[in-house]
């Protein structure tokens, strides 16, 4: 395998189509760029610029890549169970190193934000198949209209905390990309 492909297999998952690859990183270069768009207009110095644009790249390619066939079986197929997921999410502590690094993101935004996730994911594997869902669809909800509302951020940080949620909970936690 080249490494090319090993790369590919890493940052998008083993066995994605051509097609697959190309969205996941057309989506991931997008949000890389619009994290940098946002935080240079916003005159954030540059590792906090360069920070957004690498969280930009990996939250909005992620969410992408969760939502493919070959992210889906590489997420849900054979040997992953929950305990797997529910690390999955937990290892995502964006905001804790954004609150570290971007002027005007706060800690309680971050941990509010993190919390939301967390306890969003846990609610989602707690209940059976049928209602993960619609579990995870009403987390998502409740916890963007939280995020924004009861801790508000600067505009040009306001789309971390969505888009986390749904690479998180509508995407990594539920099998996806399957044909109907």
């Amino acid at each position: 395998m080249s490494a090319g492909a090993r790369l590919n297999a890493v940052l998008v998952a083993p066995g994605a189509t051509a097609a697959e690859s190309a969205l996941c990183y057309a989506a991931a270069v997008g949000g890389g760029a619009l994290g940098t768009v946002m935080a240079a207009g916003a005159g954030l110095p540059p590792w906090s610029v360069a920070l957004l644009a690498l969280v930009g790249f990996d939250l909005v390619g992620g969410a992408v890549v969760n939502a493919t066939a070959a992210g889906s079986r590489r997420f849900h197929g054979p040997g992953r169970r929950d305990g797997h997921r529910l690390a999955f999410v937990a290892a995502h502590v964006h905001p804790f190193v954004l609150a570290l690094a971007v002027p005007g993101y706060g800690w309680g935004a971050a941990a509010l934000t993190y919390g939301l996730v967390v306890a969003g994911a846990v609610a989602v594997l707690a209940v059976g198949p049928p209602l993960r869902r619609p579990v995870a669809h009403a987390a998502t909800a409740l916890g963007v209209l939280a995020a924004l509302v009861v801790a508000p951020v600067p505009v040009f940080m306001a789309w971390v905390a969505p888009v986390l949620m749904v690479k998180l909970l509508l995407g990594h936690l539920l099998p996806g990309g399957r044909e109907p």
